[in-house]
C-alpha cells in the first residue's frame, strides 16, 4: 500500500482540514458544555449530540439550538419529546442517534486499526484484500454495531419499560437497517475519497494517521446521515424505532 506523502497534500486542503476538526471539537465541547446545565430529557441524547458534532459541525450546532436543546427545567425533563416536533425533524434525530454509535465505532476501529496494525490482519488484510481499508471496514462495521444498538437499547428499553431480553430484541430491530444505511453511505463516500481522488488526483493514500482522512470522515458521515435518512423514515412511520 502506498505511504502517504504529506508533501503532495495542497496546503489549502491541509488548513482546511485542521480548521474544519477543530471547529467541530470546540463545536461538540461546547454542545457538551451546554448539556451540563440543561440535560437531555432522554440521557442517551447528552451522548448523541455532541458526537453528531464532530461531524455535522454547524449544521448539528444549529439542529441542537431549533430543536434539541433542552429548557432545564423540571417540565422539560419530564417529556419525552416536544410534541410539536415535525416528523422530518423526528427522522433526522433518530439517524443522527444511529450515526452516533456509528461515529464512536469508526473512531475506535480506525484508532485500534492505526496503533496496532496487526489487527487488521485478523480481518482480512494482505489475506483476503490487499486493502488494509477494507478490513478496517469490517472492524468499522462491528464496534458500530455494537454501540449503535447499545444506543437503542438505551432509548427503547426504558421507554418501552421492557425486560433486558426484549430490549436488545427491539433494539437490533431498529438499528440493524439504519447503521447498515449508514455504514454503506459512509464507505461509499470514503470509497470515492480514496480511489477517486486522492490516489489518482494527488497520489496519497488516506490513512487515519492524516488530518485529510478525518476531514474526509467528516463528509463520509454527512452521506451516511443522507443514506440513512429515509431508512429512519420508514422505521419511524412503522413504529419500529422511537420518536425523539
Amino acid at each position: 500500500m502506498r505511504k502517504v506523502r504529506n508533501d503532495m497534500v495542497p496546503l489549502w486542503l491541509h488548513v482546511l482540514g485542521v480548521v474544519s476538526l477543530v471547529s467541530a471539537l470546540l463545536v461538540a465541547g461546547w454542545i457538551g458544555w451546554d448539556e451540563t446545565r440543561r440535560p437531555q430529557p432522554m440521557w442517551i441524547m447528552n451522548v448523541v449530540w455532541p458526537v453528531a458534532a464532530l461531524f455535522g459541525t454547524v449544521l448539528v450546532l444549529w439542529g441542537y439550538l431549533k430543536f434539541g436543546r433542552s429548557a432545564g427545567d423540571s417540565a422539560a425533563k419530564s417529556r419525552r419529546r416536544t410534541p410539536d416536533t415535525p416528523f422530518p425533524v423526528m427522522v433526522g434525530k433518530g439517524a443522527l442517534h444511529c450515526g452516533a454509535g456509528c461515529t464512536l465505532g469508526d473512531i475506535v476501529a480506525e484508532s485500534l486499526a492505526t496503533f496496532f496494525p496487526g489487527v487488521a490482519l485478523w480481518f482480512g488484510w494482505r489475506s483476503l484484500f490487499d486493502e488494509k481499508m477494507f478490513a478496517v471496514w469490517i472492524l468499522d462495521f462491528l464496534f458500530a454495531f455494537f454501540l449503535g444498538v447499545a444506543f437503542q437499547y438505551f432509548t427503547i428499553r426504558p421507554m418501552r419499560g421492557l425486560s433486558v431480553k426484549d430490549g436488545l430484541i427491539e433494539a437490533l430491530k431498529a438499528d440493524t437497517l439504519s447503521l447498515t444505511a449508514w455504514q454503506v453511505g459512509m464507505y461509499g463516500f470514503m470509497a470515492f475519497a480514496q480511489f477517486g481522488v486522492f490516489r489518482p488526483v494527488l497520489g496519497v493514500s488516506l490513512t487515519a494517521e492524516t488530518v485529510e482522512f478525518w476531514f474526509m470522515m467528516q463528509f463520509a458521515m454527512i452521506a451516511g446521515f443522507l443514506t440513512s435518512y429515509p431508512v429512519n423514515w420508514w422505521l419511524l412511520k412503522a413504529g419500529v424505532k422511537e420518536k425523539m
